[in-house]
């Protein structure tokens, strides 16, 4: 049964409403209108197609898009009755108007893009994005060279064949360097000598939604941000000691997972939209932490794709989403979202809230409640151990347990903070990870939390 969707609209009468869902349907994933069918899906009595109809209509439609568009139209029976089937297919040069007007598909209804929508799908047509354009009036001299060399050496070090001659090589390899000196608007905001207010972030500590305690403003480069903001959420949030009878030793426990949190902040630097004139901005309360980004999601991407992780990734600023990513801090486009509430999950925490909020992409990111922490530590150490004891050991020692086990070969007395510093992962991952191995029988703990060792058996 045909209903009313993202693809399919029902209009009583061929008119300008008509024009506009075929533009919108083009500027999406295509479409159909059934003409001659009432808005609740019953067929209009007495509609009537003469011999040069659907001709007719179809001209109109050309004379009145920019580019032009020419659906498919055939009578089809509905109902019983004959009503008439226009389609059109996503059109290859985006976006496309009509009297002056772009439109785009949400849900079952036509809404009008806004400025930054129609440059971002114009760009994403010719597959680039704002930030491999000229920065104007911007060249080599405005940037930190030394602030290249450092991302050029963590891209090298990541990925050893991956070397470069030398730092104009690495710009220009990676389009930053254009020519005449000019650089992108991705390498000014990567690599920006001084204060760029292109680049802030407004950070605050909330006593109440009114009361401010503490503020900072960062108009760093980018890259250095990431270390800015989350310093000053450190500041800003507490932790505890937990002591149990079960752990392998004492735990400073954050009130939020701290690699979610930067997950968080890598996403809002990475993904915003810097032609809005607006700023970045994080509140800092006692219970939670609210995050405030200028830029909705890229047109065609909805929120319920985004939270159903069923979506082609299309970064907003693909320039400076490449230099992230080579450096290591992204792991693959498309996984932050779910990466983020996964790892709330496992912490005990709620998971965040992601919204739209007047032009911003939104999270707000809950504390943990303390007083489950014991019994989060017995979940966190216990699950799933006893599914992992059932198979054979030598075929299920992950990788990560063997660097575990290298680790603890070299040194026997590393603590869990060290073992995670060392593989980049959470202390909560290293516990578990410990405790799998101490299931199966490849490792023993000997002695206290403080002085003790751990003894490889296998």
């Amino acid at each position: 049964m045909i209903k009313e969707n993202q693809h399919t609209e029902f209009k009583p009468k061929f008119n300008e409403d008509v024009i506009e869902t075929l533009v919108a349907f083009a500027n999406s994933k295509g479409g159909k209108v059934y003409v001659g069918v009432e808005n609740n899906g019953s067929p209009v009595k007495n509609f009537v197609v003469g011999k040069e109809t659907i001709q007719q209509w179809i001209n109109e439609v050309k004379t009145k898009t920019q580019p032009q568009l020419i659906p498919d139209g055939e009578i089809i029976e509905y109902k019983g009755r004959e009503v008439v089937e226009l389609f059109i297919q996503e059109y290859p040069i985006k976006p496309v108007a009509t009297r002056g007007k772009y439109y785009k598909r949400v849900g079952n209804s036509n809404h009008l893009l806004s400025a930054g929508e129609i440059a971002n799908i114009h760009l994403q047509t010719k597959n680039t994005s704002w930030d491999y354009y000229p920065r104007p009036g911007k060249s080599l001299q405005d940037i930190s060279l030394e602030k290249v060399d450092r991302v050029q050496s963590l891209i090298e070090q990541r990925n050893p064949n991956l070397l470069f001659e030398n730092r104009e090589e690495f710009l220009l390899k990676n389009e930053l360097l254009l020519e005449n000196n000019s650089i992108t608007n991705g390498c000014y905001l990567l690599f920006s000598n001084d204060r760029n207010s292109y680049t802030t972030i407004q950070m605050g500590r909330f006593q109440s939604e009114i009361i401010i305690k503490d503020d900072v403003t960062s108009q760093s480069d980018i890259v250095s941000q990431v270390d800015e903001v989350m310093a000053f959420i450190r500041k800003h949030i507490n932790k505890e000691i937990i002591i149990t009878d079960t752990q392998i030793e004492n735990i400073q426990r954050w009130q939020y997972p701290l690699d979610a949190i930067r997950e968080i902040v890598l996403n809002m630097i990475v993904h915003r939209d810097y032609q809005d004139s607006g700023h970045s901005i994080i509140k800092i309360f006692n219970e939670k932490i609210e995050f405030y980004n200028p830029g909705e999601l890229m047109y065609p991407l909805t929120m319920d794709d985004l939270l159903s992780n069923e979506y082609v990734s299309k970064p907003r600023n693909r320039q400076i989403a490449e230099l992230i990513k080579g450096i290591g801090w992204i792991e693959k486009y498309g996984t932050g979202i779910r990466r983020i509430r996964e790892m709330f999950q496992e912490y005990g925490s709620k998971v965040p809230d992601f919204n739209i909020v007047s032009g911003c992409f939104a999270v707000t990111a809950y504390a943990i409640d303390y007083q489950d922490d014991e019994e989060f530590l017995k979940n966190v150490i216990e699950n799933d151990i006893e599914n992992d004891i059932e198979n054979d050991i030598e075929n299920d020692i992950e990788n990560r347990e063997k660097q575990i086990l290298g680790l603890l070969q070299m040194n026997n007395k590393l603590s869990v903070k060290k073992i995670s510093d060392q593989l980049n992962v959470s202390w909560s991952t290293v516990m578990r990870d410990l405790s799998k191995l101490k299931s199966k029988g490849l490792i023993e703990r000997i002695g206290a939390d403080k002085g003790g060792y751990w003894k490889i058996i296998k």
